[in-house]
């Protein structure tokens, strides 16, 4: 039996004129209360034990949800005396936790495909595994480091340093948690918040904590502000289409002379500039359900030129120029191969002739995989022949952009479905034709 933990605990202050007395887990979202739409998503992925942490008006709560039974599973309510943050309310509950059980917020809208990331957190054998995703204001965000191989490796809680460039990949407030992983924090029980103190305290004594990546929806209903947003973007179908066992549609997109200006390889973060007009063109796609995602040749790791430090490092600055922008990408993929040899100082273990490659569709494959891409409704946007080919190669349509070599590299006769001079003009093309 799945168990999912529901953190419902809060007031809800900045909803008071929107709530009157109901606690923030019951505001209504399309007619019924939030804590409705956890309970039936927990059905819908095979999690029947629900365990709801209350403190304000648990009894409005039990009256609305009852023992559960109207979704097929088991809801069993933990009070709190006093406010505990997140973590310390399970900690103070770990009694009734299971040997692995799903942690969730009760003032957050959610479509993810909670049995998605159950697997994975099994599959890894990690002893917890964050949700993360990138966000559209990372710049005043709490951020996590993850490695090449998904694990944690640093928490960055704000304010970020001036001049710092960090992965946008931001704590989402859904765990799986192995209750052994808890044991040495359960002595004393003080109030904790799992991202500022828990998880880093976690880290430090060297558990294995896991980056799962998603771009699927969790978003705050916490203000006025946000609420509406979930609303509309609730009407609208936004949320329904989200959860990754929903076949998604995406814009792929090429890096150096279609998001940067071309510099015949970008070697170090200072050499990255964003062309005008790509955060709001990205930010777009962001708000129109599309999935945003980068695909690279950086041979330069091959060649000897960087290493692959470098390249996270120039990502960094890229998430973080487009999120100052309030844009994001949802997943980056890069090949680190060239096939040709004779460079000084080339690493022999890269010079193969691979699959990633473009215009080979390795990296537009498992971009695939990862996130469950229908490739028939999908687009590459790039700014040579290379872009294109890769298209035809993978399935997808193609639209060349006049920025960076404009289609003037000619390696290969394919032509474009459609052209534009930028990829903001694509982006408005896309648009209009899924209104």
């Amino acid at each position: 039996m799945r168990q999912l933990i529901i953190l419902a605990g809060g007031k809800g202050t900045r909803l008071k004129d929107r709530l009157g007395d109901l606690p923030k887990p019951l505001i209504p979202i399309a007619g019924k209360p939030l804590l409705e739409h956890q309970a039936e998503l927990a059905k819908k992925h095979g999690f029947t034990d629900l365990i709801i942490f209350v403190c304000y008006r648990p009894d409005l709560i039990e009256q609305a949800l009852g023992d559960g039974s109207r979704w097929g599973v088991r809801i069993r309510y933990q009070i709190e005396k006093e406010p505990l943050g997140t973590a310390g309310a399970v900690l103070a509950g770990y009694d009734l936790l299971a040997d692995t059980f799903a942690v969730l917020y009760g003032d957050t809208m959610v479509n993810v495909d909670l049995g998605r990331i159950w697997d994975a957190h099994h599959a890894a054998q990690a002893d917890a595994t964050l949700l993360l995703h990138p966000n559209d204001h990372p710049l005043d965000s709490d951020l996590v480091e993850a490695n090449a191989e998904g694990w944690v490796t640093a928490f960055h809680n704000r304010p970020h340093p001036p001049g710092c460039y960090f992965q946008n990949l931001v704590n989402a407030a859904l765990y799986v948690v192995n209750k052994s992983t808890l044991a040495a924090w359960t002595q004393t029980i003080a109030p904790a918040d799992f991202g500022k103190d828990l998880f880093p305290a976690i880290l430090k004594r060297g558990a294995k904590l896991r980056a799962y990546n998603s771009p699927e929806y969790i978003k705050d209903v916490g203000t006025p502000e946000r609420l509406d947003r979930v609303s509309e973007e609730y009407a609208a179908g936004i949320i329904h289409d989200s959860s990754l066992d929903v076949a998604q549609r995406a814009v792929f997109l090429d890096r150096d002379g279609t998001l940067n200006r071309e510099v015949d390889g970008v070697r170090s973060p200072e050499q990255l500039e964003l062309l005008p007009g790509v955060a709001d063109a990205i930010h777009r796609l962001n708000h129109h359900g599309w999935r945003a995602i980068v695909v690279s040749n950086q041979p330069l790791i091959a060649k000897g030129f960087c290493a692959e430090s470098d390249v996270q490092a120039i990502h960094n600055k890229l998430e973080t120029l487009l999120g100052a922008g309030h844009a994001f990408v949802d997943r980056i993929y890069y090949c680190p191969h060239h096939p040709e040899k004779g460079f000084a100082g080339e690493r022999a273990e890269l010079k193969i002739d691979c699959t990633c490659r473009k215009p080979k569709a390795g990296m537009v494959q498992q971009a695939a995989t990862d996130l469950n891409i229908d490739l028939r409704q999908s687009w590459l946007i790039g700014d040579t022949t290379t872009d294109l080919q890769t298209a035809r190669n993978a399935g997808l349509k193609a639209i060349l952009v006049r920025t960076g070599y404009a289609g003037k590299d000619a390696k290969y006769p394919t032509q474009p479905d459609y052209t534009f001079d930028t990829l903001g003009e694509a982006v408005d093309f896309l648009l209009s034709q899924n209104r």
